[in-house]
C-alpha cells in the first residue's frame, strides 16, 4: 500500500471529497452501518432500560 503524500489537511480533505464523489461504491455500505448502528443502539437502550420497569 503507498505512502500518503504529505499535503496540508484542507488540500487532502477536498481530495479525498472529490474521490469519494467520483466512486459511489462505498454509499450503499456506509447507509447499511448507519442503519445497523441506529437499530442496534435503539435494542440496547430498550434491552438495558426495560430493567427499570419492575413492578415489585
Amino acid at each position: 500500500m503507498g505512502h500518503l503524500p504529505h499535503l496540508p489537511a484542507a488540500a487532502w480533505l477536498t481530495d479525498a471529497a472529490s474521490a469519494a464523489g467520483k466512486e459511489q461504491g462505498p454509499g450503499n455500505l456506509l447507509r447499511i452501518v448507519l442503519v445497523v448502528m441506529v437499530l442496534g443502539s435503539v435494542l440496547l437502550g430498550w434491552f438495558l432500560l426495560r430493567g427499570y420497569k419492575r413492578d415489585d
